[in-house]
């Protein structure tokens, strides 16, 4: 029997929530599904059951990366997320695992060749993307700090640059927020957008996994985009991005410098080493490449889930909190960096 309570349940019955109820401050719709209820010595509130069945459906094979962003998106826009402290905690670290599982499904010998095919566009379009944002951003009359840390998550790898450079550059909190916001909501739109661009546009697979490494934001979103596109796409985007994620440390190191920053810690993407190791494991070794298909397998339900949580964490108030410059110069770098490595690519790769 369902019973309804209108007060919190007592202490002893608090380690049953997954995640301490957030006080109902709304009213209508969303009070009724923070409501807590009590089922078979269980607590829970509707929200906590929406956000669960979403959860499950990841895991299932109907799921793709952008139905998991479009489910977590609803879910923000609707009743909200119940968990955010566990999704935020948990999204960096899956997403870190998920990334090493897939170098279990890469060759090695291909991906030195993607490596040296994206290296000439890496270092052009990180340079080029960090100058435009500085010009840009002076022009919208932005902070100096935000607009580093849109550039950097532009020009690298999107939130994982903007979380590394944030402390090197002395970034205040609602900095960080601004540059993560607005990154994320491009990365959604990128996730949704290229898979149809390319199809119209007939990429190769190798075209689109290099326009995927250069022009969206976020490694989950690249990898994410690239599976949707096809095995190759997956293998030349992921090795190419994860290549430029290590650009983090010369640019961290740069940062440290130009803002005046001494004894500065820098964060080092040590996952990456992880995929290394685990690309070389499945060429070298014959003994890992049975291995290798499970592995893959739960690497690609992990970034589904990540997607999941990532657009669960993005409600209207964290996109629209950044204003709209941010948004406008996260939306010309994107667009300057997007349509000149897609130019290049059709004239080249």
């Amino acid at each position: 029997m369902l019973v309804a309570h209108s007060t919190l349940p007592p202490p002893a019955a608090e380690p049953l929530l997954a995640e301490k109820i957030q006080p109902i401050k709304n009213t209508g719709f969303l009070r009724l599904m923070q409501v807590p209820h009590a089922l078979v010595g269980q607590v829970f509130t509707w929200q906590q059951v929406v956000f669960g069945l979403f959860f499950v459906f990841c895991l299932t094979p109907w799921a793709s990366p952008p139905i998991a962003l479009a489910l977590g998106l609803v879910l923000a826009q609707t009743v909200g997320n119940p968990f955010p402290t566990h999704t935020k905690q948990l999204t960096h670290k899956l997403l870190q695992f998920s990334v090493i599982g897939l170098g279990f499904g890469m060759n090695a010998h291909a991906a030195v060749q993607a490596g040296k095919q994206g290296i000439a566009f890496t270092v052009v379009s990180i340079f080029g993307t960090l100058g435009l944002g500085f010009l840009v951003g002076k022009w919208l009359g932005l902070g100096r700090r935000v607009v580093h840390l849109i550039s950097c998550g532009t020009a690298i790898c999107g939130g994982s640059a903007i979380a590394a450079i944030g402390p090197v550059l002395g970034a205040k909190d609602e900095e960080i927020s601004v540059g993560l916001g607005t990154v994320f909501v491009l990365n959604a739109l990128a996730l949704f957008a290229f898979p149809p661009i390319g199809h119209a546009l007939h990429l190769s697979q190798n075209q689109f996994g290099l326009w995927c490494a250069i022009a969206i934001h976020d490694t989950s979103s690249v990898v994410g985009a690239a599976a949707t596109y096809g095995n190759q796409a997956l293998e030349v985007a992921t090795t190419v991005k994860l290549a430029r994620a290590l650009w983090i440390i010369p640019v961290a190191i740069g940062t440290a410098l130009a803002f005046k920053q001494p004894g500065a810690k820098i964060k080092i993407p040590y996952f990456i080493f992880g995929f290394v190791g685990a690309m070389l494991l499945n060429t070298f070794v014959p003994a890992a490449k049975p291995l290798g298909p499970p592995l893959v397998g739960l690497a690609k339900i992990g970034l589904t889930v990540t997607l999941f949580f990532i657009g669960a964490g993005l409600s209207a108030k964290v996109v629209l909190g950044a204003g709209i410059k941010p948004y406008i110069l996260g939306i010309l770098l994107w667009l300057v960096i997007s349509t000149g490595s897609l130019l290049v690519i059709l004239h080249t790769a």
